[in-house]
Formats: C-alpha cells, sequence, structure tokens
C-alpha cells in the first residue's frame, strides 16, 4: 500500500513539474510578443527599454504627415496634452489622415522617434482606441455632446 501512494506522489509532483515548466515555455514566448498599449503622455512620463514592442495611440498632428525619400512615412501622435514622433516603412490604412485616431504598434529608438511596423485605422471616421478615450476622459478633454458619441473638447468644440 505504501508503494502505490509512494507512486501516486511522485506521478503528481512529475505532472505539476511538466505543467510548471510548460507554463513558463509559454510565457516567455508570449513576452516577446505582447505589446502593451500607451498613450503619448504615458510615454513621455516612462523610461522605455529599447526594442521594448509597444502600442501607442492617438490623434494624427495636423500638418505634420511627411513623405520620406526612402518610402517610409513620419508623422506625429497626440493625445492633447504630448506628441510622439512616429515613422513607419509600409503601405498606410486608406482611412489614414491628419486629425485620425490611429494605433500603431513597434518600437522606440533611442531617439525617441517610434518606429511602428504595423498601422490601423479603423472604419469609423470617430474612431478613438479605447484606452486613449479613457486617457482623454481622465484629462478633461473628452464629453458627451446630448445622446451621441461624439468627443468633445473642453472648450465645447467637436474633435474631428
Amino acid at each position: 500500500m505504501r508503494f502505490r501512494k509512494k507512486q501516486r506522489l511522485m506521478l503528481v509532483m512529475v505532472a505539476i513539474l511538466l505543467l510548471g515548466g510548460a507554463t513558463a515555455l509559454v510565457l516567455t514566448a508570449l513576452d516577446d510578443t505582447i505589446a502593451f498599449f500607451v498613450s503619448p503622455s504615458k510615454l513621455q512620463a516612462m523610461e522605455i527599454d529599447e526594442g521594448k514592442r509597444l502600442r501607442i495611440g492617438g490623434l494624427v498632428v495636423d500638418g505634420s504627415v511627411e513623405q520620406q525619400t526612402d518610402g517610409s512615412v513620419r508623422f506625429a501622435l497626440s493625445d492633447v496634452n504630448h506628441e510622439v514622433g512616429v515613422t513607419y516603412a509600409g503601405v498606410l490604412p486608406d482611412l489614414f489622415r491628419e486629425g485620425q485616431g490611429i494605433v500603431a504598434q513597434g518600437y522606440m529608438r533611442r531617439d525617441g522617434v517610434f518606429v511602428a511596423d504595423e498601422v490601423l485605422a479603423k472604419h469609423d471616421e470617430n474612431y478613438m482606441p479605447r484606452e486613449l478615450a479613457d486617457e482623454l476622459k481622465e484629462q478633461g478633454y473628452w464629453k458627451h455632446a446630448g445622446d451621441g458619441d461624439e468627443p468633445v473638447a473642453k472648450t465645447g468644440e467637436v474633435v474631428k
């Protein structure tokens, strides 16, 4: 009887070790692919490791979109308080334009420029990433106009 209890205990311990090892491998693999969302204001306040994958969201600043000679595009993202320079080499979404809410995924360079490898824009012209909308609500720049979902600035002007 004692032998069977020891056998079961060993089996349970081996199963726990295998499960723990598999969990550690999965979490290690995901660590390289997970990209946390930050706003431009939070990005300014944080100390970011170079090459750390992030997602930033904001509004494309009017007049900031520039085509580079190498085919890439430079623009600035803003959350009303801070701006972050972004460079992207690729085809921008059809709905990308100045004043549009977008999400860019990539990493920060040492010079403070965000290098995006993916730029996302949603079909709704009033689209704003939920995290950015929450950030603007905290800062008092987002209020609902009547029953609609249009963002309204502190001055009462509709944010486009």
